[in-house]
């Protein structure tokens, strides 16, 4: 990422710092020595490194130089093995070193588990032609970061905000009179390059979804047997999604030829944690 991109993370990343309320106790602030201090990070865990541009950002916060860093672009997505380290070329203090490791190694580490979890959905269904998707189930105030690092692990993003794409769901049918309805309500919004993609819950509604010429189904909690009978029905404008519960342990039953594409929730609100640290050493 360019130094202009990074910079753009700033405002965010001087929030998160606040958490911290270092100006409550302003001798220890002061207090904290100048020292030259060489970091290492240290891999604890197998994991795809993700997240280091918001590492970045957390040292240029302090005052450290965009270019004290830039070794890291190399790494960004790369596999890592337990018991690698990664030294840091350039010296900073201990002041701001201290000051920011918790917060650059929290969104390091929870990037990086994203973007690890991704790439074991991404290895299994890519051979297939199936894409990986995420969802909006993120965390509030870390979806940028989310689904980047489902990016970085071989995914691909869904909607990033609600309006990316008009989505009917059973609370739009509910509401809105049905898929006719909500597709109606939709199509009334006057969005031209708007997608409108229908969740469908069984072969009656996909059939409904059909005769409207809808383009985009996700079929939502479908059986594996159920998904055959569904591919069946479609035509070769349309896509398929498959959605609901799809784990790691049973993403081979649903690799079925004429899906396009599954989105697993988990990838951004289940990923396990990867382990690393941040030591620094004196010169």
């Amino acid at each position: 990422m360019s130094e202009m991109a990074v910079s753009g993370l700033l405002a965010q990343i001087q929030h998160w710092l606040e958490e911290d309320d270092l100006l409550r106790n302003f001798h220890y602030s002061r207090s904290l020595p100048e020292t030259q201090v060489r970091a290492v990070l240290k891999i604890k865990s197998p994991l795809i490194l993700a997240g280091t541009d918001y590492l970045k950002a957390t040292f240029m916060a302090l005052g450290c130089s965009y270019t004290d860093f830039d070794f890291l672009n190399s790494l960004e997505g790369k596999t890592f093995v337990s018991g690698e380290n990664i030294e840091f070329p350039k010296t900073l203090s201990f002041a701001r070193a201290v000051t920011g490791e918790r917060l650059a190694l929290n969104l390091v580490q929870h990037a990086s588990s994203i973007a690890t979890y991704t790439k074991k959905f991404v290895a299994l269904a890519q051979p297939h032609g199936i894409k990986i998707l995420d969802t909006r189930k993120t965390t509030p105030g870390m979806r940028t970061l989310e689904k980047y690092a489902v990016r970085v692990g071989g995914g691909f993003n869904h909607r990033m905000a609600q309006t990316d794409a008009w989505m009917i769901k059973d609370n739009h049918k509910a509401s809105l009179g049905g898929i006719k309805g909500a597709w109606d309500f939709f199509i009334a919004q006057g969005a031209f390059y708007n997608n409108i993609i229908v969740e469908i819950h069984n072969l009656n509604e996909l059939n409904e979804a059909r005769e409207l010429g809808v383009k985009h189904v996700m079929l939502d909690n479908f059986q594996p047997d159920n998904i055959r009978e569904a591919v069946k029905l479609k035509v070769p404008s349309m896509t398929f999604e498959l959605s609901g519960g799809i784990t790691l342990e049973t993403l081979e039953q649903y690799l079925i030829q004429g899906v396009d594409a599954i989105s697993v929730g988990a990838l951004t609100h289940s990923a396990p944690r990867c382990d690393l640290s941040l030591k620094f050493g004196t010169t």
